[in-house]
């Protein structure tokens, strides 16, 4: 499976959003929900703010959906990337470095442990 190319990862990468369609089990897609991506790598990352609450539980359905952002737009699989504490640090600090402008207040809700139970890497497909 063809991964990200480097246009895609440095677009993204500079684009502080993303907004995210996931797949309901009929195949349509929700409504976009707009978040913070990180990069780690060759991969992207997202959290949810509320932990398995809310849009996360929408990708339960068919672990795929479709992603915007910066002019690029892929469908993707939703991989679960929890568990792994040494990829949650990198990902904390990708976020914390990243998103450096808002609060920590603010970059806190995606870099605690109920974030980190909930990261999903964006594989395209």
């Amino acid at each position: 499976m063809a991964g990200w190319s480097t246009d895609e990862l440095s677009v993204i990468d500079r684009t502080d959003e993303l907004e995210l369609r996931s797949m309901r089990a009929d195949g349509s897609l929700r409504d976009p929900v707009t978040m913070w991506v990180v990069r780690h790598g060759d991969d992207l990352y997202v959290r949810p703010v509320k932990g398995r609450g809310g849009w996360y539980q929408g990708t339960r359905a068919r672990h795929q959906g479709r992603i915007a952002s910066g002019g690029v737009t892929n469908d993707v699989t939703f991989v679960d990337a929890d568990g792994d504490p040494a990829l949650n640090a990198a990902l904390d600090q990708a976020y914390r470095s990243k998103y450096a402008s808002y609060p920590d207040s603010i970059v806190g809700h995606v870099t605690n442990d109920q974030a980190h139970g909930a990261t999903l890497k964006l594989q395209p497909r």
